[in-house]
C-alpha cells in the first residue's frame, strides 16, 4: 500500500503528534535530549578554569573546606592566571552564593528530587546555571563546556542529563525565571530567600537582627544582595611595621591600594593577589576586613580606669606594662593588628588558641612583630578566667559563631550552619564571655566580637552574662568606633543609639561585625 494511503495518513499524524508530545514532555523533565554533533565532534573535557572551579566545589562539598582557602593554591599550582584565575574565581564563588536560587530553578527542569541526583553531576549543573543566568558567557558555550566537563568528569552518561537539563534552563531568560520562582514562593520569606539564595531561617535570623538593631525591615532585601556581591580585597597596615604609604609605594604599577572607607589602617586592593606587595608578603601588612580593623581598634582606643586617672595599668609583678589578651586568637587577624598596637605601645600580647593548627596560623600572622611582645598559646580559652583572675587590662573575645556576617566572603558557610548550631554556639559564647570578663582586671575592659549580626549570638549572650553580675558597665562602643575612623568619616558612619555596635555590609561595605565593649568595675 502507497505511504500516501488518506486511509492510513491519521493515525500516522496521530502517532507522529503523540511521539513529539513525549519528546516535548521528556524535555522539560531535562531528560530525553540528545546532543545533534557527532560523537567524534563532542568536546571531551573543558578548559582549565572550569576545571578549578569544579575541583573548588566538590572539596567544599566533600571535606567542609572554605573556597578562599582552596581556590588560590590550586590556581597557583595549576599556573592559572590574569583573566582565566578571574573567571574561576567568579565562577567558583558565584555558584556558592546563588546555589539556593539555582536549585530551585534546576528542580523545576529535572523528573527527581535533587536529593537523588549524584552531588557531583548536581555541582556540575549548578556551575552550568550560573554561567548561563549569572555571568556573559554564551550560551553555547555554557552547555557545551559544562557538558563536556561532565563528560570528562563523571562520564558520557551524566553529560547527557547535564545537556538536557541545561538546554532547558536556557530556553527561558533570566528575568522569566525570577518572576516564576517569585511567584511560586508560598511567602514573602521564602521568596527573599529564594531569589536571595538564603536558607529561610537565615533571611528571617538577619530581618530580626536588622529590626533589633533599630534599621528598616525592608533593608533585608540589599542585606541579601551585599551577602552575594564579591567583596573587594582589604589590607591592614600594622601600626609600627608598616603604613599605608608604604603599601602603595610598594605596589606594582597599577596595583596600589587605595584608602578604605573608614579605617585609617585599611586599603582595597584594585586585584585580587595581596602577595604582589612586599609588605603583606613578610607579615607587616595582611589581609583584614575593615570591620574586623574597626572593632580591634575600638578596643585598644579604649581608656582603662586606675582609679588615679593614669590611663596604663601596672601588669604584673608591678612592671607598669599592659597585659592584653586574645582569647579565641586563630587564625590570627586581629590578634596581628593587636600585636602591632600592643607593640607600638610598650604592651605585651598573649594570643591563645585552642586548636594547635590554628594556633600555628597565630604564630605565622605575628612573625613580623619585634622578639617579646606577644606569647603564643594552645589552651582553652574558658579555663583562663578561673587559672588567671583579675590578670590582663584588654582582653578580646573574637567567638565561635555562625559567621552568618561573612557570607560574601564564605558563602559556603549558609548552606552549612543550620539552627541547632546556635544552641551550641551560643553556650560557647557565655562561657567565653565569662571566663573574660573574670581575667580581666578591675578597671579593665573586654571586648565581646562576633562575625554575626544573629540577635541569639550578640545581644542575647551579652545580656545573659550581665545578668548574673552587677561589676560590669557597658561602654558607649559607637563613641569608641568613631575615635578610630578617619577624621573625615566621623560624622558620616551610621553606627544607631546604642550602646553596642552592629556593622552590616550593605550599610558600611564591611563584614557584618559585631562589638560590645564592657568594663569590669573598681
Amino acid at each position: 500500500m502507497s505511504p500516501h494511503d488518506s486511509s492510513r495518513g491519521p493515525a500516522r499524524d496521530q502517532r507522529r503528534d503523540d511521539r513529539g508530545r513525549e519528546r516535548g514532555a521528556a524535555r522539560s523533565r531535562g531528560a530525553g535530549q540528545r546532543s545533534t554533533s557527532a560523537p567524534s565532534a563532542r568536546r571531551k573535557g573543558t578548559d582549565p578554569a572550569r576545571s578549578a572551579a569544579y575541583d573548588v566545589l566538590r572539596q567544599v562539598e566533600t571535606s567542609d573546606a572554605y573556597a578562599n582557602l582552596v581556590l588560590p593554591p590550586l590556581l597557583r599550582e595549576r599556573g592559572i592566571r590574569a583573566r582565566d584565575a578571574a573567571f574561576a574565581t567568579e565562577l567558583a564563588y558565584g555558584t556558592l552564593r546563588m546555589r539556593g536560587r539555582y536549585d530551585a530553578i534546576i528542580a523545576q527542569c529535572v523528573d527527581r528530587p535533587l536529593t537523588k541526583i549524584d552531588p557531583p553531576v548536581l555541582d556540575l549543573l549548578r556551575l552550568g546555571v550560573h554561567q548561563l543566568l549569572g555571568m556573559r558567557v554564551p550560551q553555547h558555550a555554557a552547555v557545551s563546556e559544562t557538558v563536556g566537563l561532565a563528560r570528562e568528569r563523571t562520564g558520557a552518561g551524566s553529560a547527557q542529563f547535564v545537556n538536557a537539563v541545561l538546554r532547558t534552563v536556557s530556553r527561558t531568560p533570566g528575568e522569566r525565571w525570577t518572576e516564576r520562582l517569585a511567584e511560586q514562593a508560598p511567602d514573602d520569606v521564602t521568596r527573599l530567600s529564594v531569589l536571595g539564595s538564603h536558607p529561610v531561617w537565615i533571611t528571617r535570623a538577619l530581618r530580626e537582627a536588622l529590626v533589633g538593631h533599630g534599621r528598616p525591615v525592608d533593608e533585608i532585601t540589599a542585606l541579601l544582595d551585599a551577602d552575594n556581591t564579591a567583596p573587594r580585597v582589604t589590607l591592614v597596615a600594622r601600626p609600627g611595621l608598616t603604613t599605608p604609604q608604604e603599601l602603595r609605594e610598594g605596589a606594582q604599577e597599577g596595583l596600589a591600594p587605595s584608602p578604605a572607607r573608614w579605617a585609617p589602617t585599611a586599603l582595597v586592593l584594585p586585584g585580587s593577589d595581596p602577595s604582589t606587595i612586599p609588605a603583606v608578603r613578610d607579615g607587616r601588612a595582611g589581609v583584614q576586613d575593615e570591620g574586623s580593623q574597626l572593632v580591634t581598634l575600638a578596643l585598644a582606643h579604649v581608656d582603662l580606669d586606675d582609679g588615679d586617672g593614669d590611663s596604663h595599668a601596672d601588669g604584673p609583678g608591678g612592671t607598669g606594662t599592659e597585659r592584653w589578651l586574645d582569647l579565641c586568637a586563630g587564625p590570627g587577624g586581629k590578634a596581628a593588628l593587636l600585636a602591632a598596637l600592643a607593640s607600638d605601645r610598650g604592651a605585651h600580647l598573649v594570643a591563645n588558641e585552642l586548636a594547635p593548627h590554628r594556633a600555628r596560623l597565630v604564630e605565622r600572622a605575628l612573625t613580623a612583630v619585634p622578639d617579646g611582645t606577644t606569647e603564643v598559646r594552645v589552651g582553652d580559652g574558658r579555663q583562663i578566667g578561673t587559672d588567671e583572675p583579675d590578670t590582663y587590662d584588654r582582653v578580646l573575645v573574637d567567638a565561635p559563631c555562625t559567621g552568618l556576617g561573612a557570607l560574601r566572603r564564605r558563602p559556603e558557610s549558609r548552606w552549612r550552619r543550620t539552627p541547632a548550631d546556635l544552641a551550641v554556639l551560643t553556650g560557647l559564647q557565655r562561657e567565653l564571655l565569662t571566663s573574660a570578663l573574670a581575667a580581666v582586671r578591675p578597671g579593665g575592659v573586654v571586648g565581646y566580637v562576633t562575625c554575626s549580626p544573629h540577635l541569639a549570638e550578640t545581644r542575647l549572650v551579652v545580656d545573659d552574662v550581665l545578668r548574673r553580675r552587677d561589676d560590669v558597665e557597658v561602654l558607649d562602643a559607637p563613641a569608641a568606633v568613631r575615635a578610630v575612623v578617619r577624621p573625615e568619616a566621623r560624622e558620616t558612619i551610621e553606627l544607631g543609639d546604642r550602646r553596642d555596635v552592629q556593622l552590616w555590609p550593605h550599610v558600611h561595605g564591611t563584614d557584618a561585625m559585631h562589638l560590645t565593649l564592657l568594663r569590669r568595675r573598681r
